[in-house]
């Protein structure tokens, strides 16, 4: 597979690059598509015209006057001054999605940056070099400038970078992979720093994971309610599609089929041991469905950014301009961040609820205490939902909209700013939360159903219990289960392992 700039790019695009390592190649249009804003660039800066960021210093500093015979020198100083990030690294995954998406943007032709560029960015990803890009730093605006300057930095043989697994200075890592620096010119430092690249990567990527999750969390809690002796009658189509939201008549159509054939539903279908469900079993076609409807706005706008060019100024080659204007600003992404996050904790809020009703032998109708069958001397699942419930004490603490804050820089001209970074890496770390408590009841609800044994569950969640019991053996006598959690986290929730098993078993999830 091979992923070709200069055509639009899709989120399976950017996953398959920034996360398979899939091949990059530049599409011969490109080249001619960046010529003419180049030209005109050239030809301002050789007229000594007042051109921001060419002829010009940056921020507060627009309005001094820079000589011609500087303004090259001026771009590579722009790169080593913006490269002021802290803080842990951010994943291999993130930087090469931030390269893929700086060359999509270049091969617009807005930025007026030499074909020398894209093609450095291309080289460094198909080799696999990959700048070493701390995560903090970023206030959204203009753009992601500390972590894009890092990026930046190898292509002038500055800055580190990781080959191979090994971690060297920028000059020995482009030299490793025959991959000569570059001497920047006009304009090009400012268009290297200036960009959405990390808020946009940060959000695919994670975004793509969340849909993951959502089909995950409607298997794990099919399992729990069937567990819990729930009833699958308020999942039917009749009552859902009465409320109108689009997410909760998929969730419930997934239910419905996850359940589908279910002998532990059916065998007190007409009992009358419970009027209505706890709304964690209840409601989950309404809670888990108003995430749906979240994510499908979050990404109608990042769609809407990976098909944007960000830069500025931007070169508007047709009418010999150059505009400066706040496309760099992050806004909406912030917005779309924070919401992310909102859904992701959401997701792990109710999963919770249904594992301490596992758990509980006043709530699961019939089960052991904490699902083991010697409970006092056997703690079984008391210290898992624990963590269930602390991870989801701690996103509840990085739902704060960071969005909703604001701090001035550059002498007050940069005077708003999105704080989307800081919203993205949130909804990230959340993400990895959500996935982990999401385990936790793959973990118990599994347990549970094992424990209802003779009666038979549906041909899904038997699957899903199949699966898990291929990575996490049933828990008879205690162990420390942190590993299974993570096993379970990361190959059959991130990895989709678990949904694959269901769809296998009974047809599509949506």
């Amino acid at each position: 597979m091979t992923i070709r700039l200069g055509e639009p790019l899709t989120f399976e695009d950017v996953v398959a690059v920034a996360v398979d390592g899939e091949h990059v190649e530049v599409a011969p249009q490109v080249r001619e598509a960046m010529a003419p804003a180049r030209r005109l660039v050239e030809e301002l800066a050789a007229r000594g015209e007042k051109v921001y960021g060419i002829t010009t210093g940056i921020g507060d500093l627009a309005n001094v006057k820079i000589d011609v015979a500087e303004a090259e020198r001026l771009q590579e100083d722009i790169v080593r001054s913006h490269a002021t990030g802290v803080g842990a690294r951010l994943e291999t995954e993130l930087v090469r999605a931030m390269l893929l998406l700086r060359a999509r943007t270049f091969s617009f032709g807005i930025s007026g940056v030499r074909y020398e560029i894209v093609e450095r960015l291309v080289q460094m990803l198909n080799e696999g070099l990959h700048p070493l890009v701390p995560s903090q730093g970023s206030l959204g605006a203009s753009g992601d400038l500390a972590q894009l300057a890092h990026l930046a930095l190898p292509i002038l043989g500055e800055g580190s970078a990781e080959v191979d697994g090994t971690v060297m200075d920028g000059a020995d890592a482009m030299a490793a992979k025959g991959i000569e620096p570059l001497r920047l010119s006009f304009k090009e430092g400012l268009s290297l720093v200036n960009g959405t690249e990390m808020m946009l990567a940060i959000g695919i990527l994670t975004h793509y994971r969340a849909e993951h999750l959502a089909r995950a969390a409607d298997v794990t809690g099919a399992m729990t309610l069937e567990a819990c002796l729930g009833t699958d009658r308020a999942f039917d189509e009749r009552i859902v599609s009465l409320r109108k939201h689009e997410g909760a008549l998929t969730v419930a159509a997934n239910l419905r089929k996850v359940l589908g054939g279910s002998g532990i539903v059916a065998s007190h279908r007409l009992s009358e041991h419970l009027v209505q469900d706890a709304y964690s079993l209840r409601c989950i076609p309404q809670v888990h469905g108003a995430y749906r409807d979240g994510l499908r706005y979050i990404r109608t706008t990042l769609e809407a950014e990976l098909a944007s060019a960000i830069d500025n100024p931007s070169v508007l080659a047709e009418d010999g301009e150059v505009m400066s204007g706040g496309n760099f600003h992050g806004e909406s992404l912030a917005i779309a961040m924070d919401h992310l996050a909102l859904c992701l904790t959401g997701y792990g809020t109710i999963a919770e609820r249904r594992i301490a009703r596992l758990v509980d032998p006043d709530l699961n109708n019939g089960l052991p205490a904490f699902l083991t069958e010697d409970p006092g001397r056997r703690s079984g699942f008391m210290l898992a939902q624990y963590t269930a419930a602390a991870l989801v004490a701690e996103n509840r603490t990085l739902c704060f909209p960071a969005s909703s804050d604001s701090i001035p820089t550059s002498a007050g001209q940069e005077d708003h700013v999105s704080m989307g970074a800081s919203a993205a890496r949130k909804a990230r770390q959340v993400l990895q939360n959500s996935e982990h408590v999401i385990a936790i009841e793959a973990l118990a609800s599994a347990q549970a159903l094992e424990l209802r044994a003779p009666l038979e569950p549906s041909r899904a969640t038997r699957a899903a219990v199949e699966t898990i019991r291929s990575v996490s053996a049933s828990l008879k006598e205690d162990r420390p289960l942190s590993a299974d959690i993570g096993t379970v986290a990361v190959d059959l929730v991130e990895q989709e392992r678990l949904v694959r098993a269901v769809e296998t078993a009974v047809g599509e999830l949506t």
